[in-house]
């Protein structure tokens, strides 16, 4: 059996250029996983304790008693933890091999060779967003930890990381262990009275309740008017108060921007 890494050790550096090793008898909780993903420049954002059904498809492989469960089952199932990017991230991501071989997808592959070294030292099961189709659901996943919500204008919005939400990876732990409650009870965006998410927009692709104008969004990327979107990140997306808890580095947006809009 695999046994967990302790995260109090120090045996991951900040740019997780090497895999995580030397797993030990240790079983996990939140606060433990937590100070583990921080080495990696990642942060958990959210967990909680799904059903069968909420898993089923994208973990069957590896948990065969899920793949055979009910449709119907509704008991919980262990843990899901959500991981995505924190403010250190980005420094220690360039000093990554991914980072420096020129191939695609730098940060997909770092997520999938960091993610998936962690989850076999915690004995857990690696999920991502960006294998498919099918494709993980992670916002049904991020709604239901209570750490996300619908923002008026459809995108997700993060207690802590308001719109500029990256998530790497989620890792399932087939057992229960116990996590913190939200910080938020209610969606932040109830209190929000200039909803900035619906009226920075220069093309007002993002409108209330939907649809997000893709057309109308790249449209304006090809334009002169669009570079600081491509350059330091959708506006409307930085405008949200809660984004600045993300104290995202422009270059890491740019990246995300090349990629959202290839030409």
């Amino acid at each position: 059996m695999i046994r967990p890494l302790n995260p109090d050790r120090d045996l991951v550096d900040r740019s997780a250029s090497v895999p995580v090793s030397t797993p030990v008898e240790t079983p996990p909780t939140y606060d433990r996983l937590q100070r583990s993903v921080a080495a990696l420049g990642l942060d958990i954002y959210g967990g909680f304790h799904p059903t069968a059904g909420q898993l089923r498809g994208f973990i069957a492989a590896a948990a065969p008693d899920i793949a055979t469960g009910s449709e119907t089952d509704s008991g919980p199932q262990g843990t899901l933890i959500l991981l995505g990017t924190a403010p250190s991230f980005w420094p220690g991501f360039v000093t990554s091999p991914e980072y420096h071989d020129g191939r695609a997808d730098p940060v997909d592959r770092w997520s999938s060779r960091v993610l998936g070294d962690l989850a076999q030292s915690w004995g857990a099961i690696p999920v991502y967003p960006f294998t498919g189709p099918p494709y993980a659901p992670f916002v049904d996943w991020a709604l239901a930890s209570g750490r996300s919500f619908t923002s008026p204008s459809q995108m997700l919005v993060h207690d802590r990381y308001g719109m500029m939400i990256s998530f790497r990876g989620a890792l399932y732990f087939a057992h229960h262990f116990d996590l913190p409650p939200p910080p938020l009870a209610l969606a932040p965006c109830l209190g929000c009275e200039d909803r900035p998410c619906l009226n920075r927009c220069p093309v007002t692709a993002l409108k209330e309740g939907g649809p997000y104008d893709l057309a109308a969004c790249h449209r304006h990327l090809e334009s002169t008017e669009g570079t600081p979107c491509l350059s330091t990140g959708c506006l409307a997306r930085r405008a949200c108060p809660l984004s600045t808890g993300a104290d995202r580095i422009p270059a890491q947006s740019a990246h995300h921007m090349r990629y959202f809009h290839i030409k």
